[in-house]
Parts: C-alpha cells; structure tokens; sequence
C-alpha cells in the first residue's frame, strides 16, 4: 500500500520552545487516523505541517510525493487547492456568499463559478447530504449544517487526503456523531483522513490512534 505521508526527524520551534521533537510518521493511502492528546501538545501544528500551511520546521516531510520544503509558493498553493483538503473546528465560511458559493470557493476568482464548478458543488453537496442548503447562506444554517457545508468544499477539489482539526468541536453529541459517521462513508469510499481531535468518541472511529505528548508521538 503506498505512503499518503511520511515525516521523519520532524522539529518545530517557536523561537527556543520546542512545539514537534524528532516526529516520525507514516500515513498509508486509505487509512483514517486519529492524531489525540492534551491542549498544547503539538497536534494541530502537526496537521498543519502535513497540510502545507506551516513551512518553518526541520526535518523531511513528504505528503502524496511531495517533499513539501522544496515547493515554492506556487507549487505549495497547488498542492493545498488539488490535493488537500481541509475542515476546520470553527466552519470558516462566508457569511456574504451563499452555500453554493461557499463549496466552490477555489473556483469562485474573476467572474465567479463557471456552470461546471456549480455542478460540481451540487455533487459535494448532496454527497454530505446537505443539497437542499445550496441558496441558503451559511447564517441560515445548524452548526451540524455549517460542518457538512465546510466538509463539501473541502471535497470540491476531490483531495486525496483529507485533514480535520477538531471538526467536531463546536457540535452537539448527537450531531458530532454524524459528522463521525460521515467520515467513516468518506473513508470507506478511499479517502485518506488525518484527525485531530481531544474526544474519545472521534478516535474510536479511527483505524490508528497516535498520542501526541509534549511534541512527541507516543504511540
């Protein structure tokens, strides 16, 4: 099976605290894997490295082939729209644009949508069953409506990996637990997701739990 991602002697400093020390991580295509440990503990920085949004650190990090320190902005801008996708805890939607817009973001420069990123948004929409939403703008919907929202465009680019920091974090139980149930579909469909998450019932639905303790993984 190949590696989606593979770090090794992965350091990160913010001035002389140590955030990552000696990181190594396999990630293998198709695997859901739960990254889980204390506030503080280096975790969502770890996503962000592997999601090409940090590049201050040492050490090697390759993500679906690409060593990411030898992209320059160019190339990272493109790995970060085609092969990634990202969900984070707190929705980052629009509020001026509708739901629509909002999933087809990476499209949405000059003119706006063509009819094929439409369409296309449509599909990513009723994938996390939320078709209905398309005209409605983001202040209009649940929070559980605002993650699927935020899940679709992070699929409109059909990423080959998919990278969630605390996505259930501002959810109800009853509606966490669907956003779970989502992720697994995604999974089981051939995606590859990074989670990280301090709940215990988002890492049980994961097939590797990693502790990450004081910038290190422990297991």
């Amino acid at each position: 099976m190949a590696a989606v991602a593979r770090v090794s002697q992965l350091e990160k400093r913010y001035g002389s605290q140590a955030v990552l020390r000696d990181v190594a991580l396999t990630v293998d295509e198709g695997e859901l894997v739960s990254l889980v440990g204390r506030s503080g503990s280096g975790k969502s920085t770890l996503l962000h490295i592997l999601g090409g949004l940090d590049r201050r650190y040492t050490g090697s990090v390759e993500v679906l082939g690409r060593e990411l320190a030898k992209l320059d902005d160019a190339g990272l801008a493109n790995f970060r729209n085609r092969e990634v996708g990202f969900i984070f805890q707190s929705f980052n939607l629009l509020d001026h644009l509708t739901v629509r817009e909002n999933v087809a973001l990476p499209a949405f420069f000059g003119a706006g949508p063509s009819p094929a990123a439409r369409a296309r948004a449509d599909e990513t929409l009723e994938r996390v069953g939320v078709r209905d939403k398309a005209d409605a703008r983001p202040g209009e919907l649940s929070g559980g409506q605002k993650q699927r929202v935020a899940i679709a465009r992070a699929l409109f680019g059909k990423p080959r990996l998919l990278l969630a920091d605390e996505p259930t974090g501002n959810l109800d139980s009853d509606t966490g637990g669907q956003i779970i149930d989502l992720f697994r579909a995604l999974n089981a469909d051939g995606l590859t997701l990074i989670i990280v998450t301090h709940e215990e019932r988002v890492s049980q639905a994961a097939r590797r739990i990693l502790r990450v303790d004081d910038g290190r993984i422990l297991a």
